[in-house]
């Protein structure tokens, strides 16, 4: 065999033969073109032994089985029969490991993800580790395309039709004890017995798999079936808006599959494949996919970070308790959290318990975990335990002065090289680095709100930050499962700059008298997964109006907030905060069925009737098109580093539809010249703040596209802003 294979046969005394699955060269196993042979290749050798008793699949990595197959084949397909052709040979390897007269069995540890659980289904059994790294899935929709090596056809047939659909149309992977209750395993075994297990499981033949459930076995009939699609097809259509073709596709092919026999499936399969691997949703969401990797690698400067061993975090609020909860339950780093009470650290370290417990509800971890999880965080009400922090978390509230006074009582009380990290959303990191002793220290590390949710932060770094803290910033984000972009330390950064216009619109348009539900429906229709009045009260009326004059300030007319915002506060409304903003938040209005409802009381309050005037359409266009001119503004003084780095920004931190890959991709699809136009037209009826900015205007006459295309003959892809 060449050294360069990715399979490696041991044959065993016992006459077992374990395939071990070891990429060269990288961290995790995918699947490549390449592999088909080399499968055949040592099955093919290991059926050179008469006696042979079964094979063993297992990963040779640390804490992957199979991530899935790597996203560059598709990319390099030109067209949607080429895609369609990597389907049917996938297919075709599967088929052939299913084929085989003896027990195959898949030993899964870490991720099995897409292509490696298509191939762990085509083997007779599966075991997997009890392990919490550990996760099996089909995750395909997420790029907008289908499982294509049999995925669509086995599973159904394996754990019922329901359960398979709802795995397959959100692409959620099963942690152990979820996949082992759905029967997607046999067995769950502790990884340091994995492979004796597995060889036992071969040693005992040929599993007779005990009949699915009544009701799956209900559901898979005609009657039965024809409800469960109808069902489906609702939800599915009520979640993506039909702004996802794959979905679409799933249902049809795994339907296909069940009515017209296993071979119509495989054929409808690769050939739905082959198509969505050709739309612009699938180019979008796999641009996405390879930004996240680029970024993963990124360091942010060109230094090393220093190495983190504890972490202190000032303030205790909402925003607090989520820093300190992902620093110490994901980036696994003991977290002191400093308050000037009591009750401000039981607030924060309640946020950790809370998330926690609802694991220990889910039996995805035991109540002693949960424990030595909370171990990992403690509080004061002085700095006693600050001393050796390394990085510390300002969340404090947004007030210069009281800021900078952090950064000298941190000087005073922490080390010398002690990084201060400012969670600021509006005021600049140089002037919170004015006074300081040690501005080189000084970062703004910029969270959103749900911390443990929301995957985006900015790091902030001003003209005199050292590219050490930089770096060493970027790493902690790692750790803490953020996605970092480095902006620049100019009013609003990035993600609120281009957010202030769009909710600036949207509020411009109530008062025109465009009913507040119609203005959130037309935008979540668009694709956001909120509108932008909701967006509001749930990021905070007051925080809105405390970013907007530092932006006009700084920017000018175009980001001045509609005179509303006032009466809303003087009326005492924060949003969802105080239960008092444009919609309801009573008890009455909370029920499971029941859909949020606007607030009546507001439009007597702004002293406007409301009455629909446009449609949907020029709804979502005037909100979306203020954003893309700020955002190309944005790149074009330099605020984000890359069109790659703001269509990420956009995404992760606000919402910008996935499926039109972010604002610079969406300008380069409609056109530079087309959004001109339309902003244009749009500055004729409303006003000079929609002027096209002067970048779009010279890629407009230069036909100039923020993304190159890609090179199908080096898989290249690359941004030229």
């Amino acid at each position: 065999m060449e050294q360069s294979s990715a399979f490696h046969l041991t044959m065993r005394l016992d006459n077992v033969g374990v395939i071990t699955i070891d990429v060269p060269g990288e961290k995790m196993n995918t699947l490549k073109e390449a592999f088909a042979g080399q499968i055949r290749e040592v099955i093919i050798r290991a059926r050179e032994n008469p006696q042979l008793a079964g094979l063993v699949f297992i990963s040779g990595k640390a804490d992957s089985f199979i991530a899935g197959a790597d996203i560059m084949m598709i990319a390099g397909c030109k067209s949607a029969e080429e895609a369609q052709t990597l389907a049917k040979q996938g297919q075709k390897v599967m088929a052939e490991i299913a084929a085989l007269p003896f027990p195959v069995v898949a030993a899964i540890h870490g991720a099995c993800l897409g292509g490696g659980l298509e191939l762990a289904l085509a083997c007779s059994q599966r075991i997997c580790t009890v392990d919490d790294k550990t996760r099996l899935g089909l995750p395909e929709v997420q790029l907008g395309l289908i499982p294509g090596s049999g995925g669509t056809q086995r599973l159904p047939r394996l754990i019922g039709t329901s359960h398979a659909l709802d795995l397959i149309l959100t692409g959620r992977p099963l942690r152990a004890r979820q996949a082992l209750k759905m029967g997607l395993v046999d067995e769950m075994v502790p990884q340091s017995i994995l492979l004796d297990a597995a060889v036992a499981l071969v040693l005992r033949g040929r599993m007779n798999r005990p009949p699915l459930a009544v009701r799956e076995r209900l559901l898979n009939g005609p009657p039965g079936r024809a409800l469960l699609f109808r069902l489906a097809t609702k939800k599915t259509r009520a979640r993506t808006k039909g702004h996802y073709p794959a979905t679409e596709r799933i249902l049809s092919v795994i339907r296909i599959g069940l009515e017209q026999g296993k071979n119509s499936g495989y054929e409808a399969e690769a050939k739905a494949f082959g198509e969505l691997a050709m739309t612009s949703e699938s180019e979008a969401l796999r641009s996405i996919f390879f930004a996240t990797t680029a970024l993963k690698k990124e360091r942010g400067a060109e230094a090393d970070p220093y190495d983190l061993r504890s972490i202190g975090v000032l303030g205790g609020g909402l925003m607090g308790g989520g820093i300190a909860c992902v620093t110490a339950i994901r980036a696994g780093l003991p977290v002191r959290i400093k308050d000037v009470n009591a009750e401000g650290i039981n607030h924060a370290m309640k946020y950790s318990w809370d998330l926690l417990s609802k694991r220990v509800q889910r039996k995805q971890m035991k109540p002693a975990e949960r424990l030595r999880e909370m171990a990992r965080i403690s509080g004061a009400t002085d700095y006693k335990g600050f001393r050796q922090r390394d990085l510390v978390i300002e969340a404090v509230f947004e007030d210069l002065a009281l800021k900078q006074r952090m950064v000298a009582e941190i000087e005073q009380h922490c080390m010398p090289e002690t990084i201060f990290a400012s969670n600021t959303s509006s005021l600049p990191i140089g002037e919170i680095a004015a006074q300081a002793q040690r501005p080189e220290n000084i970062i703004g590390l910029h969270y959103f709100s749900p911390v443990d949710k929301m995957p985006l932060v900015e790091i902030i770094p001003h003209t005199g930050t050292c590219a050490q803290t930089i770096a060493t910033t970027v790493s902690l984000a790692k750790k803490q499962g953020k996605t970092p972009i480095v902006v620049a330390d100019k009013a609003g950064f990035y993600v609120n700059r281009i957010l202030a216009p769009y909710i600036n619109e949207a509020m411009r348009c109530v008062l025109e008298g465009e009913p507040i539900e119609s203005m959130d429906n037309a935008l979540v229709q668009f694709g956001f997964p909120v509108g932008p009045v909701q967006l509001l009260d749930e990021v905070g009326i007051d925080v809105g109006t405390k970013i907007i004059p530092v932006l006009e300030k700084a920017w000018g007319s175009r980001f001045s907030a509609p005179d509303a915002f006032d009466a809303v506060l003087n009326d005492g409304r924060k949003g969802r905060k105080n239960g008092r903003g444009f919609y309801l938040y009573s008890a009455a209005g909370k029920g499971k069925n029941s859909k949020k409802r606007v607030d009546n009381s507001i439009y007597t309050l702004l002293n406007i009737k409301p009455k629909p005037q446009l449609d949907d359409k020029r709804r979502a266009e005037r909100c979306v098109m203020m954003m893309l001119n700020e955002a190309v503004r944005c790149l074009d003084e330099d605020v984000i580093r890359s069109a790659r780095d703001g269509d990420i920004g956009a995404i992760f931190g606000i919402g910008f539809p996935p499926f039109l890959g972010g604002p610079f991709r969406y300008i380069d699809h409609l056109g530079a010249g087309c959004v001109v136009n339309v902003l244009e037209s749009l500055m004729h009826i409303y006003g000079e703040r929609f002027a096209p900015c002067e970048a779009l205007r010279r890629m407009a006459e230069t036909g100039a596209k923020f993304y190159k295309l890609v090179d199908k003959s080096d898989n290249h892809i690359d941004s030229e802003a």
